[in-house]
């Protein structure tokens, strides 16, 4: 008998947290990431990265009222060209990123289909493989505007676009490539402090528990 109620009680669990799902929301998604311009000093020395894909995950859980504390984690891996018309330098390097912010969401009304607002803040850790480029890590923020799908299921989805803002140190030598037959001894491209931006569209899947 007790066997037969123990073995009806873990049966039943999986149903019952289905129905009623939890707290936390943690949705891995696959992204497109497009844009971002980094200027040097020199007004002709620049670096701009290529289109690329880029993934990440996102957890929420909630706060008060409509609104979600938020953890973004995020990569990308793609090339850069840097580009200093006046030593006419012109190279492309592999140049990755980590990304990871902290912020929340501002859900607005909706039944099965949920618009919403996410802001978040925190760093970028970027790398560059290239003669003498180093890795460095920039303060960045990001905006984001979607919709959650099935919000109140274990399984939903999440649609979104994304714009990021990456606060770049003008003392900063990820870009400090060498050209000897350009006459370029030292750092190709030294950054001015600007703000690198980059959209990102992506599509997620959300596992609520």
């Amino acid at each position: 008998m007790i066997r037969r109620v123990t073995g009806l009680i873990l049966l039943g669990m999986p149903m019952t947290l289905w129905a009623d799902p939890g707290r936390f929301e943690l949705t891995a998604f696959g992204a497109y990431r497009m844009g971002g311009q980094m200027d040097g000093d020199a007004d002709s020395a620049e670096a701009e990265l290529d289109d690329s894909s880029s993934f990440g995950a996102i957890l929420n859980w909630p706060a008060r009222d409509n609104t979600e504390w938020e953890v973004l984690v995020s990569t990308q891996s793609t090339e850069a060209r840097v580009v200093d018309a006046a030593n006419e330098f012109d190279r492309r390097v592999d140049f990755d990123s980590i990304t990871a912010q902290l912020g929340g969401t501002y859900r607005f009304d909706g039944d099965n289909v949920v618009p919403y607002l996410a802001l978040t803040l925190g760093g970028t850790h970027v790398e560059t493989r290239g003669a003498v480029s180093e890795s460095d890590t920039f303060f960045s923020g990001s905006i984001g505007l979607g919709i959650k799908v099935a919000p109140s299921s274990r399984v939903g989805f999440r649609l979104e676009a994304r714009a990021y803002g990456i606060l770049v140190d003008s003392d900063s030598e990820i870009f400090c490539l060498s050209a000897p037959d350009a006459g370029v001894a030292g750092c190709a491209v030294a950054l001015s402090g600007d703000i690198a931006g980059q959209i990102e569209t992506f599509a997620g899947v959300t596992v609520r528990f």
